[in-house]
């Protein structure tokens, strides 16, 4: 006799089998890493890492990646608004963006545990026009709302299910080289198919003008580049730049240049690097109007800023 299963049976079904291969994902992170940092996983692009002490939200900028907890929970805070996920929802930057980051609720008990992945801008062009060109594609207008660069989406299946698929190979050397790159295009093409994939098309397939200029513009922080520069690289007019530009990063096209200057700076000097230095590196010819604008980003003047960020972490 038949055994049919209905759509609520079935969501059960997937729900229990997400949370099992999370479950997994958990446990294969925490027995690679048992103390604080960043560590290749073998795979090109693929990281774990793990943070066991609260770190308040510090400037950052966020490569193009997915990131994915799996215990614990991270913060970002993008233009005044504050964004934390956990292992119910993954982190997706499309394009590069000036953030503040960081583990307010890491404990030794219950340390922050996480996978980075790179998103590889060849596959995941093909991938997205591959997907936009496909016969079956569902075509959008091309002028409406341009989606964010900056997006948290939901652990579905396919997600869950790809990143698993792709972990599962890190133990093995050799299948680290023989299945390590059609894993990470499958996880690729996961993401593309989820709740962030929208963004993730508009940053990589057909229509990419908005991460093409930021493209730009972290190639040439070290000079001075107008908003005209930016605008005229994608081939449009300052106004209609502007109005796409803030509905892709939320932020207009000088508060996004000023944000990702002073927190590359920013992370520059958090390493060691002199005040001066890290200035001219992201584009100031004057290091005292680096300081002044430094200053009313972030509260504190640089060298302060530096060294009250070096007492926090080690006090923690």
């Amino acid at each position: 006799m038949p055994i049919y299963i209905n759509s609520i049976d079935e969501q059960i079904l997937q729900c229990y089998f997400v949370d099992m291969s999370k479950a997994q994902i958990k446990q294969l992170v925490e027995s690679k890493i048992h103390t604080d940092g960043l560590i290749d996983s073998g795979i090109k692009g693929v990281k774990l890492y793990r943070v066991s002490h609260a770190l308040r939200c510090a400037p950052a900028v966020y490569e193009p990646s997915i990131i994915a907890i799996v215990s614990g929970s991270k913060e970002a805070i993008l233009d005044g608004k504050h964004y934390v996920y956990d292992n119910h929802q993954y982190m997706c930057c499309s394009m590069s963006m000036p953030v503040e980051a960081g583990t307010p609720n890491a404990t030794p008990e219950n340390p922050l545990l996480g996978v980075q992945i790179s998103l590889d801008t060849k596959v995941m062009t093909e991938l997205a026009i591959a997907m936009e060109t496909s016969t079956g594609a569902i075509r959008k207008p091309p002028n409406g709302p341009l989606p964010q660069g900056f997006a948290l989406a939901d652990w579905d299946t396919h997600f869950t299910d790809a990143l698993w698929r792709l972990l599962q190979v890190i133990d093995d050397p050799m299948d680290r080289d023989v299945l390590g790159e059609s894993r990470l295009r499958e996880f690729y093409y996961a993401v593309l198919k989820g709740d962030a994939g929208s963004s993730v098309k508009r940053a990589f397939g057909i229509g990419n003008e908005i991460a093409k200029s930021i493209e730009y513009l972290s190639s040439n922080l070290h000079q001075t580049v107008t908003i005209d520069d930016m605008a005229a690289q994608v081939g449009m007019s300052r106004a209609v730049f502007h109005r796409k530009f803030k509905q892709a990063t939320t932020l207009s096209p000088i508060q996004f240049v000023k944000s990702m200057r002073l927190n590359t700076a920013a992370m520059q000097i958090a390493v060691g690097k002199n005040v001066s230095e890290a200035a001219m590196n992201v584009g100031y010819v004057s290091s005292s109007q680096f300081s002044r604008e430094f200053k009313r980003m972030y509260g504190q003047a640089p060298k302060q800023w530096s060294q009250a960020k070096q007492l926090l972490e080690n006090l923690t």
